[in-house]
C-alpha cells in the first residue's frame, strides 16, 4: 500500500470519525434539551442514532489499527484477526439497531419505509458477510505465511 493511499485513507477516516462524534454530541443534545413532540418515539431513535454512530467509530478504529499493520508490513499475522472480528460484530450490532428502529417506528411507518429498512438490514448482513469473506482469506493468507516461513526454516538449516 502506497504512503499516499495510506495518508488519503486516514484523512478520510479522521473526517468520518469526526462526523461520527458530531452526531453523537448533537443527539445527546437533543436528548438533554428537547422534550418529545411528533407522533414517533424520539428518544429511543436517538439513542439508536448514538448506538448507530458508535458502531461506524468502532469500524473505523479497527480500519485504522489495520492500515497501521499493512504499513508495517504486520497483516498477515494472528493480530489481525481480533480487528477484523470486531468489525464483522459492529456490522452485526448495527443490523440490530436497524431491527430495533423498525420496531420502534413499526406503528408509524408506511410501506416505503418497510422496504428501505429491510434494504439497509441486508446490506449490512451482505457487508458483514463480505468482511467474513475476506477474513478467510487473511486465515489462508496467514496460513501461507507460517508454512513459508516454516519452509524457509529448512531450507536455511539445509544451506
Amino acid at each position: 500500500m502506497g504512503r499516499l493511499t495510506v495518508q488519503a485513507l486516514r484523512a478520510v477516516l479522521v473526517v468520518m470519525l469526526a462526523g461520527t462524534v458530531f452526531v453523537q454530541a448533537l443527539m445527546v443534545w437533543a436528548l438533554a434539551a428537547d422534550p418529545e413532540e411528533g407522533t414517533l418515539p424520539l428518544t429511543p431513535l436517538r439513542l439508536i442514532v448514538i448506538l448507530g454512530a458508535a458502531t461506524v467509530q468502532v469500524v473505523l478504529v479497527c480500519v485504522w489499527r489495520l492500515v497501521a499493520m499493512v504499513r508495517r508490513g504486520t497483516v498477515f499475522s494472528h493480530a489481525a484477526f481480533r480487528y477484523v472480528d470486531t468489525v464483522i460484530g459492529a456490522f452485526v450490532a448495527a443490523d440490530l439497531l436497524v431491527f430495533a428502529v423498525f420496531l420502534v417506528a413499526r406503528p408509524q411507518m408506511e410501506p416505503p419505509g418497510f422496504l428501505f429498512l429491510g434494504g439497509v438490514g441486508i446490506g449490512l448482513v451482505g457487508v458483514a458477510l463480505i468482511v467474513l469473506v475476506l477474513r478467510m482469506l487473511l486465515a489462508q493468507a496467514v496460513a501461507r505465511d507460517v508454512q513459508a516461513a516454516h519452509m524457509q526454516a529448512e531450507l536455511d538449516e539445509v544451506i
